[in-house]
């Protein structure tokens, strides 16, 4: 083993944390940007991973799941570049059993500080029979392969059983030791299709733990999918049972019904501690700020009642909640809202404010911009500040997460006018700056949205499909800045585009567009048909 491997094998977090079931120390592993982003619309670009890998390490994520290198090229290009710019978090690519797959694998995360290759085949009877078309012992000879080879050139593997919680026990036993016998030192037992309930998975770790005689050699890890919106449950009662890797997304983002969602088994460990006595490495502060990026990135608008992050997993408008809280907010709340990163809005910025006292807010919200980009955002705050009221920080992460979206664009917005009303016709004149030059086109359109549209495509000619259009307001009251989410389609790809602005035409334009420069310079993504764990 070269001196790199053998740095890598000491900080592994596996290897690290590991020895012991007794442990009090949760592994977080998160794979929004693999599971994450299989979700149908969901599709990332580099850059944008890049965005999440970096800010999920500033979290204290322990491993980060990049991405399948073997999928596509730009799936492999973005592990790869994760995999430099990540230094203290594992960084993980996914395998299947197959040696081209690893090996494709390995050529991505090897750059990192700490990689692991996670290798996976199915188990379960009916994965074998009808997926795989594989007999027990050609799988079992599989993971041998597989593992050891994984383990041949990687100091750090992760192997996954897949449909594990419908697996025959004495076959999920066999392979589980064989699997540490090869090499991998953390065994994933994934609820792949969100079967099980809490206490029948919690048996099943238990039953792995009993019967598996070198399962001390490894850390179990537990991967749990939400079908019956048991997700976060099972990861809960698995951790009881012995479990000390939880593998989870951001917002629960993942395939059909979704994956545990990071936020929730992370507060719920923080919060019951009375029941529940384990830690995790992750800064929950950061909690607020990852699901909004994510949810901008992808599109998918978190529910306002969703635990933790929704929009009214903090607000009390019953008159028997608001009187408990004005007396002490321990009546209603569990947590404070501070501990999720959602601080109380201020007013403290507006049209007066200089360019110091802004760069100092961006900082208090997690903003390091550079001159350049300081000099644009600025100029962009100062117009949203005339035309706004009252500025909140929601306001400025929206104004920045927008600059920063746009920021080198082959299609720039420069204005839009906008004729509407009940008699029309609706009109929209556009101007945009197309590679360098600026163009000007006045459509009509059903509604001024459909005008405006129809005004970039005389001006950017294509055939894309509209599958998603959505606006969100940022913050209260009707002078707010609108958010807005447009998908686009061509040719089997799908893109989302965003934009923020308090003209909701205006942010519909640059959303529109933010989509269309993307989905110029996307690569195809052409997936292996099982990517699932």
């Amino acid at each position: 083993m070269s001196a790199h491997e053998n740095h890598a094998a000491k900080n592994s977090v596996s290897e690290a944390k590991a020895k012991s079931s007794a442990s009090s120390r949760v592994v977080i592993f998160d794979t929004t940007l693999r599971d994450g982003e299989q979700s149908p619309g969901a599709s990332m670009n580099l850059e944008e991973k890049i965005k999440i890998a970096l800010l999920l390490e500033e979290m204290g994520v322990d491993v980060i799941e990049a991405g399948f290198p073997i999928a596509s090229n730009g799936d492999f290009e973005a592990v790869r570049e994760i995999a430099k710019r990540v230094t203290e978090s594992t960084v993980c690519g996914l395998s299947r059993a197959a040696r081209n797959d690893i090996d494709r694998c390995w050529e991505a995360v090897q750059h990192a500080k700490q990689p692991r290759i996670h290798t996976f085949i199915s188990t379960s009877p009916l994965h074998m029979k009808f997926k795989l078309q594989m007999s027990p012992d050609q799988v079992h000879q599989a993971i041998i392969d597989s593992v050891t080879h994984a383990r041949n050139i990687c100091p750090d593997v992760e192997w996954s059983c897949e449909d594990g919680s419908r697996t025959e026990h004495d076959f999920l036993c066999r392979t589980v030791e064989t699997a540490i016998k090869a090499g991998a030192r953390t065994i994933n037992i994934p609820d792949t299709v969100g079967y099980a309930v809490p206490e029948e998975f919690a048996a099943l770790i238990k039953m792995v733990i009993n019967r598996v005689p070198n399962i001390d050699q490894a850390v179990i890890s537990v991967h749990c999918h939400n079908d019956l919106g048991l997700g976060v449950a099972n990861s809960l009662a698995a951790v009881g049972a012995g479990a000390r890797q939880i593998e989870c997304t951001i917002n629960g983002l993942g395939e059909r019904a979704g994956n545990a969602a990071m936020e929730e088994i992370v507060m719920a460990l923080r919060t019951r501690q009375d029941l529940m006595p384990f830690t995790t490495g992750v800064n929950s502060e950061y909690i607020t700020r990852a699901s909004r990026l994510v949810s901008a990135i992808t599109g998918f608008v978190v529910q306002p009642n969703k635990a933790i992050v929704g929009a009214n997993a903090f607000a009390h408008e019953s008159g028997i909640h608001q009187d408990g809280m004005l007396k002490h907010a321990g009546t209603y709340e569990i947590m404070t809202p501070e501990s999720v990163g959602l601080g109380k809005s201020t007013l403290v910025m507006g049209k007066h404010s200089g360019r110091h006292a802004f760069r100092m807010k961006l900082k208090e919200l997690g903003f390091d911009l550079g001159d350049n980009a300081m000099n644009e955002a600025f100029k962009r705050f100062k117009d949203l500040a005339d035309r706004k009221k009252d500025v909140y920080d929601e306001d400025l992460v929206a104004l920045i997460d927008d600059e920063i979206q746009h920021e080198a664009e082959l299609i720039k917005f420069v204005s839009l006018q906008v004729i509407a009303g009940s008699r029309g016709p609706q009109t929209a004149t556009l101007e945009l700056e197309v590679e360098g030059k600026v163009q000007t086109a006045t459509t009509q359109g059903n509604g001024p949205v459909d005008a405006t549209f129809n005004a970039i495509k005389a001006l950017v000619p294509h055939e894309a499909k509209l599958l998603l259009y959505q606006v969100s307001a940022v913050t209260q009251g009707t002078d707010a800045q609108a958010e807005v989410t447009v998908r686009l389609e061509e040719g089997g790809k799908s893109v989302n585009g965003q934009g923020a602005e308090p003209d909701t035409m205006v942010a519909s334009a640059r959303a529109y567009i933010h989509a269309l420069n993307k989905l110029m310079v996307k690569r195809a993504k052409t997936a292996p048909a099982a990517m699932s764990a």
